[in-house]
């Protein structure tokens, strides 16, 4: 193999893994807008043409998902988390077809219990301008459960003074630099 067939085939190696990574930071950048209510952040995550797709009477266009998504979280939980797992991309040029396995945990607005919902995530992304962004997601729910979630407000927890997830910018996540002088209150548990 000639040197230029070697580098050849790493600049398609290094293309490959530059986009799938790419790919994953945007079906990131969308979990975690979900869980800031950051509607910049997650409608970033979308085309201008794009379509969320949660359920056959919520689709949303993909740059206004926010509203419903902010919506939807706010008025059913106190504190949503969704967790990205298992992922699988095949990439064709600037197309990508995802899955991504979601894991969403929410505290009820009662703060005495929570559900935990999983399901996938089933994307095509395209790539446009040099960006990756969401063309169409249709979600799935495969198991949803119902807990206890009174541990949150026990002394063991109260005391330990953990920090809380927020809803906006003013989460710790935003805080740069990130220092142990800046917790403002309300904070913590």
């Amino acid at each position: 193999m000639s040197i230029e067939d070697r580098l050849a085939e790493l600049e398609g190696k290094l293309q490959y893994m530059t986009d799938r990574q790419q790919v994953l930071d945007c079906v990131a950048r969308n979990a975690r807008g979900c869980d800031r209510h950051d509607s910049e952040l997650l409608s970033s995550s979308y085309h201008q043409d794009g379509i969320d797709e949660h359920g056959i009477g919520h689709i949303n266009p993909g740059p206004g998902y926010h509203e419903w998504a902010n919506a939807v979280h706010a008025s059913g939980s106190l504190q949503n988390m969704h967790h990205i797992t298992t992922h699988s991309c095949d990439i064709d040029g600037d197309v990508a077809h995802a899955e991504s396995y979601v894991i969403g945990l929410f505290l009820n607005p009662d703060g005495e219990t929570a559900r935990l919902l999983t399901g996938r995530y089933v994307d095509r992304l395209e790539r446009r301008d040099g960006e990756w962004r969401i063309a169409l997601r249709r979600c799935t729910v495969e198991v949803i459960m119902q807990a206890d979630a009174s541990l949150i407000k026990s002394d063991y927890v109260l005391d330990m003074g953990f920090l809380k997830g927020l809803r906006d910018r003013q989460d710790v996540s935003y805080q740069r630099p990130l220092s142990l002088e800046d917790t403002p209150t309300g904070h913590r548990w």
